[in-house]
This record gives structure tokens, C-alpha cells and sequence, in this order.
């Protein structure tokens, strides 16, 4: 079991890197080698410090992380994801990713919504310890299904003014999926405690498998112990009434001009990503040009680890 504190993704996210490589032991569920840690607490003590981005070992792509925070608030299952990510095809069946969180938060059984209920909960009882989203379906997830939720749930404390979030999982990649899964969840935090009139709080992500794959390992090992600590992100903020209507125009395509603040950048940085997709890429950084923040500038890196600049003839050897 470990334990480890950070107030930053970049930080926690390396010093969680390093735990799997110097304390891990092997294990090959289903034949993949991995490096695993039975037992995990990561607790980040400033959730607005959520994006991971550790050049050049590991680099990602914000489009993704906006895209999959959006798809998964507005409770989504469509394949319209699958823009930011083709890899996420390899895990559907049927054009459909069986173990979307989206639905199973916002219309669990098509009956509940469980965000709604756990922000009215909140308000109607600030000291609640029944503030609980449920992810894993065992009527659904035993059905061998390759798309099968690696998070159960989510729980939510407000205390002494301040919103505190945890959330469990049955099953952590840390190279591939928690720099996303951190970015989402904290996002998820920082709206609902704008929805009931509380400061954002600490962040604690409980992990039953924490593993590195095989092929991951070497670049873990290369991960320096102090990165750049990840930026303070803007404050997030969306009113509950208008909430479903913004996040779907935040990935209408092309984007609606009456988004503001952040959901306004994150508009442009889908679309951006969509003229990329389509081959269109001086459109896409165009669509940057007059977007600021820590995000977009990470976008842009992201488009020169895909396509970097061709190397000028001509130039003198250094």
C-alpha cells in the first residue's frame, strides 16, 4: 500500500511513476505484462492543478482530455469520441463503448441522474455521507463486454465550506489513463462544488491495481523526480440550468459564438482538433491563434509531437 501527496498532477503523477518502478511486482492479467502496486492513495491537494504534462516523456493530448470531460458530463455514449481518440475503437462493441460513464451518471437505468441527485443532496444536507455516484453495473459489466469501467464510483464530502472528492477504481494504468482520468474527475469536482456554493477541496483518488505496463516501463524510469509542476487551470465555472445546454455546444461543430470564459477556449481547441483530423492542420493551429492558456499552448505541442517541423535545408551545422 502507498500513499502519496502532491499539489499538482505533474508531480503526483511522476512520484506515482516511480513508486511502481522501484516497489511494483509483475503480474499478466489476460497475458499483459505489467508492474503492479496492490493498494494506492494519490491525493492532490489543489484539484485546479490537474492537467499532466511532463515533456517529453509524457505529452498529452488536452483535445482528448477536454473532449472526454465534456463527453462524460453531458452523459454521452456516442461515438463522436472517437475524433479525439481512435484508439478508444479497439474497446467497442458495436460502434458503442459499452462501459461509458456518461450514461451510467447522468441516466443510470435511463431513470436517474445521479449528479443531479448527489447536487441536490448537497444542498439539502451539507454534511451528507450519502453523496455517491455508482459506475460499475454488475448487470451490464459481467456480460464480457471488452469495454468494462475501470472506476466504481465517486463520493463527495463538503466540509467545512470546502468540496473533497474521492474516488475509487478497481483498476489504474498510470502512463495511460490516470493523467486523463485525474483531469476528468477534478473537473467533475470543481462544477459540483460551484453548484452548491462550496470552495473546492482536496482531490483523493483510491486505487486497488495501480500498474505500469511493460512497455511504459523504460520511459517511467526516465521521468526526472522534480518536473515543472503543473499550472493552476482557470476556475471552472457552468450554472446548473444552462450546464447541458453549454457542454453541448461546446462540441457543436462548427462551435456556437455564445460560449464564454473557459468554454469558449475549449470550443475552439475540439474544433481545432477535428480540422487536424481531417488533414486540415494549418486551419487547426489557426484556430489557436487568438485562444491564450496553458491548455492551448499544450495543444500546440501536441501538434508538433505529431508533426514536427520539417528540418530548414540549408542550416548550418551547430
Amino acid at each position: 500500500m502507498i500513499v502519496l501527496t502532491a499539489d499538482n498532477a505533474n508531480i503526483l503523477f511522476t512520484s506515482a511513476c516511480r513508486a511502481l518502478t522501484d516497489f511494483g511486482e509483475p503480474v499478466s492479467p489476460r497475458g499483459m505484462a505489467t508492474t503492479e502496486i496492490l493498494g494506492a492513495h494519490l491525493r492532490l491537494t489543489q484539484p485546479r492543478r490537474r492537467f499532466v504534462d511532463v515533456p517529453p516523456l509524457r505529452l498529452l493530448n488536452p483535445a482528448f482530455a477536454v473532449a472526454e470531460a465534456v463527453w462524460i458530463l453531458s452523459g454521452s455514449d456516442d461515438d463522436w469520441i472517437f475524433q479525439y481518440n481512435r484508439a478508444l475503437t479497439r474497446y467497442a462493441d458495436d460502434g458503442v463503448l459499452q462501459g461509458a460513464y456518461g450514461p451510467r451518471m447522468r441516466r443510470w437505468n435511463d431513470a436517474i441522474d445521479q449528479l443531479d441527485r448527489v447536487r441536490q443532496l448537497l444542498q439539502r444536507d451539507p454534511d451528507t455521507r450519502q453523496a455517491v455516484i455508482q459506475l460499475y453495473d454488475p448487470q451490464r459489466d459481467t456480460r464480457g463486454h471488452r469495454d468494462v469501467p475501470c472506476t466504481l464510483g465517486y463520493r463527495f464530502y463538503l466540509r467545512r465550506g470546502r468540496l473533497h472528492m474521492h474516488t475509487t477504481m478497481r483498476s489504474q494504468d498510470i502512463w495511460l489513463g490516470f493523467p486523463y482520468d485525474i483531469f476528468t474527475n477534478t473537473l467533475i469536482q470543481e462544477l459540483l462544488a460551484g453548484w452548491v456554493g462550496a470552495e473546492l477541496g482536496e482531490y483523493h483518488h483510491h486505487i486497488d491495481s495501480l500498474h505500469l505496463y511493460a512497455e511504459n516501463v523504460s520511459a517511467a524510469e526516465q521521468l526526472a523526480h522534480d518536473p515543472e509542476p503543473s499550472p493552476v487551470m482557470p476556475e471552472v465555472a457552468l450554472p446548473w440550468n444552462v450546464a447541458d445546454q453549454v457542454l453541448r455546444n461546446t462540441v457543436t461543430e462548427p462551435p456556437t459564438h455564445d460560449l464564454t470564459g473557459i468554454w469558449s477556449g475549449f470550443a475552439q481547441m475540439l474544433a481545432s482538433y477535428r480540422a487536424w483530423g481531417t488533414g486540415d492542420r494549418d486551419h487547426a493551429r489557426t484556430l489557436l491563434a487568438d485562444t491564450d492558456g496553458d491548455l492551448v499552448r499544450a495543444l500546440e505541442r501536441w501538434y508538433d509531437h505529431l508533426a514536427p517541423a520539417p528540418a530548414k535545408q540549408g542550416a548550418p551545422a551547430s
